[in-house]
Formats: C-alpha cells, sequence, structure tokens
C-alpha cells in the first residue's frame, strides 16, 4: 500500500471508530499516532506526540477559550441573564408570541457573554420555558424556540468555536467574532419571522400579552445591567484593540465575578462550580484539538490531504457544486457529531480545499459555524434538545421539541443559504473595521 493508500485506510479507520462510540480525542490522536508509525516509524510517531500536544496548546490566542468559558460559566451559576429575559419579555409583550420572540433575544443577549450553545440553551430553558407554559404556550413552540435561540450562542461573539477555528485557520479572532455579529442577528431576526408567522397560522399557539407601559419598558431595561456592564467590559477593549481576545476574556470573567459579589448570586459553592466546568470543558477541547493537529500531519505526510482536496476539486469545476457537498457533508455530520469534534475532525480535510478554490477563510468560518449549530437541533442526536428536555422534564416530550424545531430549522437554510450567496453580508463589519 502507498502513503496516500495509508492515509485513506487511516481516515476510514477513524471514522469507523467514531461510528462505534470511541471519543473523539482518543480516536483523533490514535489514528494519527498509527498512522505516522506506518508511514516513518517509531521515532517519528513519538515525536509527533511529543511536539504537537505543545505546539497546540501553547497558542496564545487558545488561552482566551478557558477565559470566556469562566466567563459564561460564572453568567449563568450567577443568574446575571435574568434580566436580560425580563427586559425582553416587557419589550415585546404586545407582540404574537411575545414571549418566545423575547426569549429568542435573551438568548441573544447571553449570547454574547457565553460563547456556548449548550449553555445559552440551559440558561434560557430554565428562565423562559416555565414563563411560557405559565402563560399558556404551546409546548412545542415554547420548547422548540429555546432550543434553536441557543444555538445563537455559537454566531454572536465570544464564541468558543469561532476562536478555535481561527486558531487552527490562522484567521484573526476578532475579525471573525465581527462576522459572527451580523450572522446571529440576522438568525435571531429569521426565528422571530418563524414565530410571528406560526402564531398569525395558529393564535392559539400563543394567547396575546397586555402591553407594557413606556414606564414599565423604560424601566425593565434597568435589570439588564449586569449583562451590559460585562459586554462594554469585553467588546469594549477588544474592537478597540486595548485586549487581546485573552485579555478581553480575563477581563470579562473578572467582571461577572464582581457584578455577581455586587448582587449576592455569586457564592464560593457556585464559584467553585464554574471554575470546575471550566476546566474539564477546556481539558475535553484541548485534547480534540490535539488530535486534530496530529490528523493534519498525518494527512500531510501521507499527501492523502492533498489527494481529497484535489480530487473534490477536480470532480467539479463549478465552486457552487463543491460548496453544496461541502454543506451536505456538515449537516449529516451534525445529526450524529457534536459541533466542535465535528469540525476540528473534518477541518484537516476541508481547509485546503476552501483554499484551493480561493474562498475567504473568514467567510467560510461563519458559514461552517452556521452549519455547525444547525447540527445541534437536527435529529437524532441534536444536543439542545436533549439540554432542553433535562430542563422541562415533563413539560414536553422529547418528539415536541424535534417537532417544535423543525419550522426553525428551515429558517435556519434560508439564514445558511443567504449567507453562502452573499459572502459580502459577513464581510462587512470585518471590512469597516480594518
Amino acid at each position: 500500500m502507498d502513503d496516500i493508500g495509508i492515509g485513506l485506510s487511516g481516515l476510514g479507520l477513524l471514522f469507523v471508530l467514531i461510528a462505534l462510540r470511541v471519543p473523539i480525542g482518543v480516536a483523533l490522536i490514535g489514528v494519527s499516532f498509527g498512522g505516522l508509525y506506518v508511514l516513518l516509524g517509531w521515532r517519528v510517531a513519538w515525536g509527533a506526540l511529543a511536539v504537537m500536544p505543545y505546539q497546540f496548546s501553547a497558542n496564545w490566542v487558545l488561552s482566551s477559550v478557558p477565559m470566556f468559558l469562566l466567563l459564561g460559566f460564572i453568567c449563568y451559576h450567577a443568574e446575571l441573564t435574568q434580566g436580560m429575559f425580563r427586559a425582553a419579555r416587557v419589550w415585546t409583550s404586545a407582540l404574537p408570541g411575545g414571549l418566545a420572540i423575547a426569549a429568542v433575544f435573551g438568548s441573544a443577549g447571553f449570547a454574547a457573554v457565553c460563547g456556548s450553545s449548550v449553555a445559552c440553551a440551559a440558561a434560557m430553558g430554565r428562565i423562559a420555558v416555565p414563563e411560557m407554559m405559565r402563560a399558556r404556550y404551546n409546548a412545542e413552540l415554547a420548547t422548540g424556540t429555546v432550543a434553536v435561540a441557543g444555538t445563537i450562542g455559537a454566531l454572536i461573539p465570544p464564541s468558543i468555536i469561532l476562536i478555535l477555528y481561527g486558531v487552527i485557520a490562522q484567521v484573526s479572532v476578532p475579525q471573525l467574532f465581527l462576522g459572527g455579529i451580523t450572522a446571529g442577528v440576522i438568525s435571531a431576526i429569521g426565528y422571530c419571522v418563524v414565530i410571528l408567522v406560526r402564531v398569525k397560522i395558529n393564535p392559539a399557539m400563543a394567547p396575546v400579552g397586555v402591553r407594557a407601559s413606556w414606564a414599565e419598558r423604560l424601566s425593565a431595561l434597568k435589570d439588564t445591567w449586569p449583562i451590559v456592564v460585562v459586554m462594554i467590559g469585553i467588546f469594549g477593549g477588544l474592537f478597540s484593540g486595548a485586549f487581546t481576545p485573552t485579555e478581553a476574556g480575563a477581563i470579562g470573567a473578572f467582571l461577572s465575578c464582581l457584578v455577581g459579589l455586587a448582587r449576592r448570586t455569586l457564592n464560593w459553592r457556585r464559584f467553585r462550580l464554574a471554575v470546575e466546568e471550566t476546566m474539564i470543558t477546556t481539558a475535553a477541547l484541548i485534547v480534540i484539538g490535539v488530535g486534530a493537529t496530529l490528523l493534519t500531519r498525518f494527512l500531510t505526510l501521507s499527501g492523502a490531504g492533498d489527494y481529497l482536496s484535489d480530487s473534490i476539486i477536480g470532480l467539479s469545476a463549478n465552486p457552487a457544486m463543491i460548496l453544496f457537498g461541502i454543506i451536505l457533508v456538515y449537516l449529516i455530520l451534525g445529526m450524529f457529531l457534536e459541533p466542535i469534534g465535528a469540525m476540528l475532525l473534518t477541518m484537516p480535510i476541508v481547509l485546503p480545499i476552501v483554499q484551493d478554490a480561493g474562498w475567504s477563510l473568514l467567510w467560510f468560518g461563519i458559514v461552517l459555524t452556521k452549519l455547525l449549530e444547525i447540527g445541534m437541533v437536527t435529529p437524532p442526536i441534536g444536543m439542545n434538545i436533549f439540554v432542553i428536555k433535562g430542563v422541562v422534564g415533563n413539560i414536553a416530550t422529547t418528539t415536541q421539541i424535534f417537532r417544535g424545531v423543525m419550522w426553525f430549522i428551515l429558517m435556519d437554510l434560508v439564514v445558511l443559504a443567504v449567507l453562502a450567496i452573499w459572502p459580502e453580508i459577513t464581510l462587512f463589519l470585518p471590512e469597516i473595521m480594518k
């Protein structure tokens, strides 16, 4: 078997191991190490295993990941996001499906300090779903809205997926954050349109609320100050150039601690829980990232990466068909893999294709993130669905929640098409900030 055959065989074995539910990080490292051994012997395989983990984890930008994770977990456990939903509820009270729309905007606000779809869905699920059920909302609409609104957490900065993509693709993380803002806002608007249409078709799904007075609306804005303070601290410093991404995350985590202490919602037990969850999540991400880096080295040395890239480009000279194929692959992977694992697993193969096609890596990062987040709500493994199920208990069945997100998935595909067809929408803000 030649070197390319070894590389392709290793790739096939990798997908078999993942199908057998072997952890993605373990599968990546094991296949890459074994492949390098077969190609070049023990010395090279052990040398790569000794050097690559350090080279990946020592990247300074990557140090922002635990900082932003800590920020999100502190905001979650210190309940700093509840005021955002209450304010959105008051301002949207007179709209059809106002509470559901408030959940979308509340999720967008939480996303601005979180960076995690799962945390966003869990936080809004605890706050918004009980409110909607007390207002006699349809269970499918209530749970489906919160499940899909959580996906905004990976688009609106700070986004863990965008940080990891920026590190591996060597794209500016602040520029990715700016591109993610546009995609996140468009997604939120699209979800609101779905809610309005569904309630218009079937008014019984969401009883009309009582219009709040202007005094109540202005008073409700006072409850948003915890998130506003943290957001100003993060984005003011990050986009002005005063902070690096790591410094922005650290300062945001520090500000969230101060705000939590000032509101007396953060105690030692909650802080320790936030730190523990940050350490566990960071360790898991680092292991997967190291495995993806080793896989890149294995595919490069075997020549399989270039072979796949040239083959795919050669199959179709039409860039639209290549992009359609990539989108289809990620939509399928999203049904079975969690987003970060799917991204790091495929980037060694997909990035060369993107570069050979002459596409903007910044634009592709946003499209990729949107694709991965669609996978968070698609059956059978949609992670946000099971997070919401765990939060709401017997309020809705898993089947009801899946049915509730189907309309939103259709809107996600429309938004995805818009982002893919018109890259200038994504690149608009980054170009201005340059």
